[in-house]
Parts: C-alpha cells; structure tokens; sequence
C-alpha cells in the first residue's frame, strides 16, 4: 500500500521528463537578445544623428535629473563599442566639421564651363587629359563619390593647391591639415598608401615643407589612374555623358 503512490509519482516525473520542450519555451531566452542588441544599435544610430545635426543632446545631457543619452544608449552586448561609443561619437563630430571645411575650400565642384563633345571624347584617350581638364576632374570626381573612393581626388587637390602655394608661413599649419584629413589612420577619409610612403611622410612631418606629400600624391594618381579611371570609361555615367553631347552637338 505505500509502494503505489511513490510509483505513480516517479510515472509522473518520467512523463514529465520524456515531453518535449514547446518551441517558443526553447527560443524564449535567445530571442530577447538578439532584438534588444538590434534595439540598441537602431537606438546607437538615432543618438549619432541627432547630436550630427546639431540635436539638443549635449544640452540634456547638463541638466540633473535627467538620463544620459549616450550613457542609457551605450552597447551592452557588443564588446567591441562598449568602451569607444563616447570616443567614437566624439571623433565623429570632428571629422564631420573637417569635411565641412574642406567642402568649403574645394567645394563640390571646380569652377569650369560646361565640356564640350571633343573634350569628353579626349578623356577617354588617357588619364592625364582627363585629369588636365577641371570638367573632366569633375566628373571623375562624381563617378569616384559613386565608388565611396572621392578622398583619393579630394587628397590629390589638396596637395595639388599645397605644393603651388609659395607662402612659406602657413606651410605647416597647411601640412597637418592635410595629414589629419588624408594620412592618419583615425581620419574616415584616409587614403590608400604604402608603409614606405607613409613612414616618409611621418618623419617630413616634423619640419613640413611644400615636397612633403609628393610621393603620396603620385602613388594615388596612380592607383586611380590604374584602378578607378578604367573603371569609368566603361560606366554608364561616361557613356551617357558621350551620348547626351553628341545629340546636341550641331555636328549631329
């Protein structure tokens, strides 16, 4: 008589242990965590924006009472952003205005009339006289924007305007400018270069002079003219440019 209810008992167990789990009890803890780290990111994102386009981040960020934006946002799950995200959102903000200055200098395109037919025709025999041409170097540069690769024109303008200017007093200044937008590795803009040619410019850093960046800027004239140039004589922003002058040309 005491022997049944223990064996009705241990019958119940074992079924218990024989059922199988329902899915969604399985998934339960995995799923949380993988749309909370997506949460965050999305969050990571939205914070960046705001505090680019001049948000009132910063100013809640100084008043009590209230939580910080980008301590409440800061990555949980990611190891690789949870000691950088201020670093990083910090950094963002500098480059940002470096690439409003430099828009300001250069600005988007060069001043030049419109090419005509024959000049377009001309690009396509070397990449010397398209880059002779500021409409050339215009359309080139658009192409590049396409191809996210614009700093290797925008890098070889700037040396370009570095190594004509004759003013002896602003050359250094000039030079870190340059090296901090194209050079260092921390710069989003930075520019394909070869140990040789960056150890170079490293050590002409210390006392700069106009010749500083001719290596590099040889080095991405030729990575674009090997690499990029090809690349858009063959696309179709080149081909519809061709074709769009040779309708209007009279010759037509």
């Amino acid at each position: 008589m005491v022997s049944a209810p223990q064996t009705a008992t241990s019958g119940k167990s074992a079924r218990a242990n024989q059922e199988p789990l329902h899915p969604s009890a399985v998934n339960i803890s995995a799923t949380p965590m993988g749309s909370e780290r997506m949460e965050m990111r999305k969050r990571q994102m939205s914070v960046q924006q705001e505090s680019a386009a001049g948000g009132a981040a910063p100013a809640q960020q100084g008043q009590p009472g209230q939580a910080n934006p980008r301590g409440s946002n800061a990555c949980c799950f990611c190891w690789c952003c949870c000691c950088s995200c201020s670093w990083n959102e910090d950094r963002d903000e500098r480059n940002q205005k470096a690439s409003y200055d430099v828009k300001e200098e250069t600005s988007d395109c060069e001043d030049c009339p419109k090419p005509t037919l024959e000049e377009v025709r001309t690009w396509g025999q070397s990449f010397d006289k398209l880059m002779c041409c500021p409409a050339g170097r215009n359309a080139f540069r658009q192409f590049l924007r396409t191809e996210f690769s614009e700093e290797n024109m925008l890098f070889w303008l700037a040396c370009e305007e570095f190594s004509k200017d004759a003013n002896k007093t602003p050359v250094e200044e000039r030079a870190r400018v340059i090296y901090e937008d194209y050079i260092s590795i921390l710069s989003p803009k930075e520019v394909s270069l070869d140990s040789r040619v960056r150890e170079s410019i490293n050590r002409n850093m210390q006392e700069p002079n106009l010749q500083t960046f001719e290596d590099a800027q040889l080095q991405i004239y030729t990575l674009m003219q090997r690499d990029s140039y090809p690349r858009y004589m063959n696309s179709a922003a080149y081909k519809n440019l061709l074709n769009t002058l040779s309708e209007q040309s009279p010759e037509s």
